[in-house]
C-alpha cells in the first residue's frame, strides 16, 4: 500500500503533467467537504445561507428532504442552484417511498436544467420522511428497482409502472447521477451493483472503512461492474465543542427517547464499530459506557472537539484510510435537528479548510 507521503509526491506529478489549473488542482489535493443543511429557515433565507457555505469554502451543500417540515427540498436546491456559482447540490437524502421514482427524475433532471453539472440525486431508505408518512423504511428490493427505474428515466428510456409505459419528454444530455445513501452491508453491495455513486456511513476507523469498501466492491463484481472512478462519498457526524470530550459526551447520550445517539440514523452505526473492535448492543444504555471507551468510540465514529482537532482527525482519516470526500453531518437529537450549522460553518472556514489545504 503506498503511503500518503507517495500518493501526494504523484499527485503533484499528475498535476504538472496534466496542466491543470489552480481550482482543479486545489480539488485534486486536498479533502473535499460537504455541509449537511436542514430546512431550518424561510427558502429565501435558507438559499442565503447556502451562498455562505459556498464562500466558506465547501464543495457542496445537502440539503435535508422532510416533507413534514413544511418545506421542500427541491425548492430549496433550486434558490440555492440559482443563488450559486461552483457548489454541488443534492438532496440529503429522498426516499423512493416518499417521492416517486418519475417525480424523483423530473425534479433532477429540473435541478439540471438550473444548475448544469453541479447536481445529483442522493436517495436512501428513509427515516424520518417515511416515518411521516407512516411508511417503513425501503428494503433493498425497493431500492434496487427505484435505482434502476431513476437511471434509465435519466437517461431517456421508457420505463414501465404497472400497466403504463413512461419516458421523461425532456431531459439532460448527461444524465444526473444517482447515489445511494447506504448503512448496512447489504445496502452497500446494492450500491456497488447499480448505483452511479454511494454514500457510506461507516465511520472512519480504517477497519471499518476497509470492510465497508469489501461490501462494496463484492456488489459491483456481482453486476461485472468496475468501480474505477466510482464516486464514494462518507458520511461523518461533526461535534465541534471547545475541548476534547465534546465526543464522549455524544456518545454517552440519546438521540430520542429508546434511541441512543450512536444507532442514529441507522443501527448498521454499531456493526461498523464492531469492525472497529467496540462492542455494542442495539439497545445500549449510552450512559453506561466508560468514558475512556466513550472517548475511543467518538474517535472512530466521526470528528469531534475543536476545529483544530476536528482537521486534524480528518487529515488521519485521509492518510490512514483514504477518505478524500466526506459529507458532514452535524450532530444533533431529535429536538435539535433544523438547527442551522452555523458554528460549523465559521469552524469550516476559518480553521478546519486552511489546515486540510495546508
Amino acid at each position: 500500500m503506498l503511503s500518503f507521503a507517495v500518493i501526494q509526491c504523484l499527485t503533484r506529478l499528475f498535476i504538472v503533467e496534466m496542466g491543470l489549473g489552480n481550482e482543479e488542482a486545489r480539488q485534486m489535493t486536498r479533502v473535499r467537504v460537504a455541509l449537511r443543511v436542514p430546512v431550518g429557515r424561510p427558502l429565501p433565507d435558507l438559499a442565503a445561507f447556502v451562498v455562505r457555505c459556498e464562500e466558506a469554502g465547501f464543495d457542496g451543500v445537502g440539503i435535508h428532504d422532510h416533507p413534514s417540515s413544511g418545506r421542500d427540498a427541491y425548492l430549496a436546491l433550486a434558490l440555492a442552484g440559482r443563488a450559486t456559482r461552483r457548489l454541488r447540490l443534492f438532496p440529503a437524502t429522498s426516499s423512493p417511498s416518499v417521492r416517486h421514482p418519475l417525480v424523483l427524475a423530473s425534479l433532477a433532471h429540473s435541478l439540471e436544467e438550473i444548475a448544469p453539472g453541479r447536481t445529483y440525486l442522493t436517495v436512501a431508505p428513509g427515516f424520518i420522511s417515511t416515518r411521516s408518512v407512516g411508511k417503513p423504511r425501503a428494503p433493498v428490493a425497493v431500492m434496487r428497482e427505484a435505482i434502476l427505474d431513476l437511471r434509465r428515466l435519466l437517461a431517456g428510456e421508457d420505463v414501465e409502472f404497472g400497466p403504463t409505459s413512461t419516458r421523461l419528454r425532456n431531459r439532460s444530455a448527461t444524465p444526473t447521477p444517482v447515489y445511494l445513501l447506504a448503512a448496512g452491508p447489504r445496502m452497500i453491495e446494492l450500491a456497488g451493483e447499480v448505483a452511479d455513486g454511494a454514500f457510506l456511513m461507516v465511520g472512519l476507523h480504517p477497519a471499518a472503512v476497509r470492510a465497508a469498501l469489501r461490501h462494496l466492491e463484492d456488489g459491483a463484481g456481482r453486476a461485472g461492474r468496475s468501480l474505477a472512478g466510482f464516486p464514494v462519498v462518507f458520511v461523518i457526524t461533526l461535534g465541534l465543542g471547545s475541548d476534547a470530550e465534546v465526543g464522549t459526551r455524544w456518545v454517552r447520550s440519546w438521540f430520542a427517547q429508546g434511541q441512543p445517539f450512536l444507532a442514529y440514523p441507522s443501527a448498521s452505526n454499531l456493526r461498523w464499530l464492531r469492525e472497529a473492535g467496540f462492542e455494542l448492543e442495539e439497545a445500549h444504555d449510552p450512559a453506561a459506557i466508560p468514558e475512556d471507551r466513550a472517548r475511543q468510540i467518538a474517535d472512530a465514529f466521526g470528528l469531534f472537539g475543536p476545529p483544530e482537532r476536528c482537521a486534524e482527525r480528518l487529515l488521519r482519516a485521509r492518510e490512514e484510510a483514504g477518505v478524500e470526500h466526506v459529507f458532514l453531518f452535524p450532530a444533533h437529537d431529535l429536538a435539535r435537528g433544523y438547527e442551522m450549522p452555523e458554528a460549523e460553518v465559521q469552524a469550516f472556514e476559518g480553521v478546519i479548510r486552511p489546515r486540510l489545504e495546508g
